[in-house]
């Protein structure tokens, strides 16, 4: 496992304290796990995805990830709708190792409540945060 300053943290997401993150982009939230929480994770082999159309509120549960070391649940950091998911991931799991931001985000969300995202840690909190967890 990497140390926390080996990891990327973006300035324009947001992120919660079980290592989801969110970003606005035109209207909408995309949705993934943080390099930290993929680096911890190991290697990704499966990812269970909603549908498009399921609605979920902050903090419900959205999928799974499975790796070779657990199975761990993926949480909304904000409430809405699914209206697109990453089906690359179906093939290629190993998108959210390799390119978590980018080519490895999960779902995108129409929020229901924009300001959702405000309660969640920019990246020099989210930075400090980790720094607790890790000894």
């Amino acid at each position: 496992m990497k140390e926390i300053t080996e990891l990327s943290f973006p300035e324009d997401v947001r992120y919660t304290k079980d290592h989801e993150w969110g970003k606005s982009v035109d209207g909408k939230v995309k949705v993934g796990i943080s390099d930290y929480a993929q680096d911890q994770l190991g290697e990704i082999v499966f990812v269970e995805l909603p549908e498009v159309g399921a609605a979920f509120e902050k903090g419900d549960e959205f999928g799974t990830l499975e790796s070779v070391k657990a199975v761990s649940e993926l949480y909304m950091p904000v409430g809405g709708e699914v209206v697109g998911v990453n089906s690359q991931l179906e093939d290629s799991p190993e998108l959210v190792n390799s390119d978590p931001y980018d080519g490895g985000w999960i779902i995108e969300v129409a929020a229901g409540d924009a300001s959702e995202m405000d309660g969640l840690m920019d990246k020099s909190t989210y930075v400090e945060e980790l720094k607790g967890i890790k000894p």
